[in-house]
């Protein structure tokens, strides 16, 4: 026995092992853990870190994961060598079984508890591939490699390096590949621990480049594979970016919702990782032929993992230039003095694989992070003359948004407005709306055509012979104008969702100057006061009037809009989406309709206390001095509006974006901005119309937010007896393999709307 303080564990077992089948193990197995914390359950139900939804699917065995191959041709990237999986003794199983349950009893010191991890690691010497791969036992060796000492870690890796790959594409070694490299992670805030680290990492890499499609193709391995590079390059292992999430910040800026310059593409590197193992890595992984080649690129796992690697090395223009041809089959020329070309053929081959689903992720991920040269030559090679075509295809159109939303200058911008501008109508009957809306984003950040886009979406959604006033509504609720056979018989849809890429149409819309958008501004503001009200109160209409409000258009204009939404302002205030609206109108109108707005909210102040965003806008607009004291409220209203009118003749010009006759906010409107996003992003992900809605079979549950006012008090400046405590994020982990699991969004072969 094996004395650890008061804590006795079997010594070190050495039995000779059956070649027997382990099902019958396992369910004794079972019963030994059946009390088992939930760290230390692996589950199995949708949206868990599991491959399997279903518990009659899984790998019961433990061995070579039971997955069908995507293909046949990824059958031959099966490992040549299969690993026959030997049954694990009783002993051994007993042994790790009172590990987990004296873990589990929490009487373990921290110093007892690292000896324990130590000595229970070196019983898997020589039996590493087993011992992960065993759906139980593998629970407990990913506590021990979390709670061990970097030396023991490092021992570990080294000792199952050749059988790495191995435990990396079964489904519950992964796992354990996956704590493994974790727990490297957290010991890189330590510098000497790096040569450490570095062998171990070294060690792994060369066996896994020894066949490196294996892993790529593979479920489970390329998710470690993706955390390997990760780990390699010194970022975050669960940074949802490099995941395929489509994050609140990228959506911002395919659609300029964010207004502040700062670039938000900066990859956030907390370590200095290891360059050197990277490059090692991805010249590693690159290094098959031409037809492989071909094969990574629509093969759904790889894809994922030469997603991640092109994210990580976003601005290293040097290894784009080298990496991206090879991705893509080109012949690379003199780069020094030429730079790189595509052929005729390979643009001929990459328009043609462009309409496969995981491939047109790739590209989409190329040309976030191409260099200026190379976007270039894929636009006047690939691109060129056939944006409509790619732009009606299920998978190519979103390609099609991200080459727009990349445009380099104004020339690009006029080249894709002669051949999609036309087109408008088509698109939007077939649903691709994405693409109207990343063209009129694009025309607003390049100061191009703006006019003409206006006028071009103007004629896409009315007739020539039809009045102009009907505009707004018709886009408020595309889809249903557009399924309408009668056109002309179309009338407001009472009650029904509005379309949610319409309204972030009319969003972009309104970010240009009143000289152009002057029919979208007659079309709001000649609504029904019941059509404006049903628009306040929908979370996607409702950003709608928000935009309008902020936008340059005259105050007159503004106040009549504000001046329907009367006797609703209480009704609107009680929703969070609504709060805000009431606070934008608040602004946007003189003193009268202020206090009426108060006087509203003043009636609904004890429900309205009771809801998230109550007490902000209960405070922001000073709801209890107007109760309290009328006349001095008024006087601090009048103060601050003329505080404002001399700002703005001091600093303000026509070309100024600050709306005339309106408050300061007190807020950052970077941060409005973003909650804004992120809020749109969640109502995309729950609206089968979206534009850029892909219904994917694996997404991570969308993380909950905070109510936004709560974010914009914490920005507040100057006003600190004001300022309120932000509720802290709820993220929840991300699930394993999140990038492949069955689910609600990208990143496989799903079908997108």
């Amino acid at each position: 026995m094996v004395s650890v303080g008061s804590k006795s564990l079997p010594s070190r077992r050495h039995r000779t092992i059956e070649e027997d089948c382990l099902m019958g193990e396992r369910g004794k197995s079972s019963n030994n853990h059946g009390e088992r914390k939930k760290g230390m359950q692996r589950k199995d139900h949708k949206g868990s870190r599991g491959f399997d939804g279903d518990s009659s699917k899984k790998n019961q065995s433990g061995g070579a994961p039971n997955v069908k191959p995507a293909s046949k041709k990824q059958s031959e990237f099966e490992h040549q060598n299969q690993f026959v999986r030997k049954e694990i003794d009783p002993e051994t199983s007993k042994y790790f079984s009172e590990i987990a349950n004296l873990f589990d009893s929490n009487e373990v010191e921290l110093e007892e508890r690292s000896v324990i991890c130590g000595n229970a690691l070196e019983e898997t010497r020589g039996r590493e591939y087993e011992i992960a791969t065993d759906y139980i036992i593998s629970h407990v060796l990913q506590t021990l490699l979390e709670g061990c000492e970097l030396d023991q870690l490092c021992s570990f890796i080294r000792n199952s390096a050749t059988v790495f790959p191995a435990i990396a594409m079964d489904r519950s070694g992964s796992h354990v590949a996956e704590s493994a490299l974790k727990s490297l992670a957290t010991h890189l805030e330590n510098p000497d621990a790096y040569s450490v680290i570095e062998e171990a990492l070294n060690s792994i890499c060369k066996v896994i480049l020894d066949n490196p499609l294996d892993m790529m193709c593979n479920c489970y391995g390329s998710h470690v594979l993706r955390r390997l590079l990760c780990l390699c390059k010194g970022v975050s292992l669960d940074s949802p970016e490099l995941y395929g999430a489509k994050s609140s910040k990228a959506l911002a800026k395919r659609l300029n919702l964010k207004m502040s310059q700062l670039d938000d593409n900066t990859l956030e590197i907390p370590h200095q990782g290891f360059p050197d193992m990277l490059k090692y890595l991805l010249s590693g992984l690159l290094n098959c032929s031409r037809e492989d080649r071909k094969y990574l690129q629509v093969d759904q796992y790889s894809s994922l993992v030469l997603q991640t690697a092109l994210r990580l090395m976003l601005k290293q223009d040097e290894e784009l230039l080298e990496i991206i041809p090879l991705i893509l089959r080109c012949n690379s020329t003199n780069k020094k003095l030429e730079g790189f070309h595509i052929e005729t053929n390979v643009a001929k081959e990459i328009l043609e694989s462009m309409k496969d689903n995981s491939f047109s992720h790739l590209v989409e991920v190329i040309l976030e992070v191409a260099p200026e040269s190379l976007y270039n030559e894929m636009f006047n090679k690939v691109f060129k003359n056939s944006l409509f075509e790619l732009s009606v295809d299920r998978c190519a159109n979103f390609v099609i948004q991200a080459l727009i939303s990349h445009a380099r200058d104004q020339e690009q911008m006029g080249m894709m407005w002669e051949e999609l501008a036309p087109r408008f109508k088509d698109l939007l009957e077939q649903g691709k709306s994405g693409v109207v809306a990343s063209l009129i984003a694009v025309s607003q950040r390049l100061e191009s055509h703006e006019h003409k886009c206006c006028e071009a979406l103007v004629g896409a959604v009315c007739s020539t012979n039809e009045s102009r006033i009907s505009i707004v509504p018709r886009l408020l609720f595309l889809d249903y104008y557009f399924g309408c056979r009668d056109k002309s018989t179309w009338e407001w849809a009472p009650g029904a969702k509005m379309h949610v890429m319409g309204c972030l149409i009319l969003q972009g819309i309104f970010k240009f100057s009143s000289d152009h958008i002057q029919p979208y501004i007659t079309s709001l503001t000649s609504m029904k006061a019941e059509y404006i009200t049903e628009t306040a109160k929908d979370s996607s209409g409702a950003r709608v009037i928000e935009a309008f409000l902020a936008s340059n258009a005259a105050t007159k204009q503004k106040r009549r809009l504000i001046i329907k939404l009367r006797g609703h302002f209480g009704e609107l205030s009680l929703h969070t989406s609504g709060s805000f609206t009431v606070e934008k109108c608040f602004d946007a109108c003189n003193l009268t309709l202020r206090e009426a707005i108060a006087t509203e909210l003043l009636d609904v102040k004890v429900d309205l206390s009771k809801t998230k965003q109550g007490p902000y806008l209960l405070r922001k607009l000073d709801i209890d001095g107007y109760a309290s004291r009328p006349d001095q409220w008024k006087s601090r209203q009048e103060a601050k509006q003329s505080t404002y009118d001399d700002f703005c003749s001091t600093f303000g010009s026509n070309k100024s974006n600050f709306p005339k006759n309106t408050f300061v906010s007190d807020t950052s409107e970077d941060a409005y901005q973003e909650i804004e996003v992120k809020n749109t992003r969640k109502e995309i992900d729950h609206h089968p119309t979206s534009g850029f809605k892909r219904h994917r079979e694996e997404h991570a549950k969308d993380k909950d937010e905070p109510f936004a006012g709560e974010k914009r008090t914490k920005q507040k400046k100057n006003k600190t007896s004001e300022a309120t405590d932000k509720p802290k994020l709820a993220g929840s982990k991300r699930p394993f393999l999140s990038g492949e699991m069955t689910g609600k969004n990208r990143h496989s072969n799903k079908l997108r709307i």
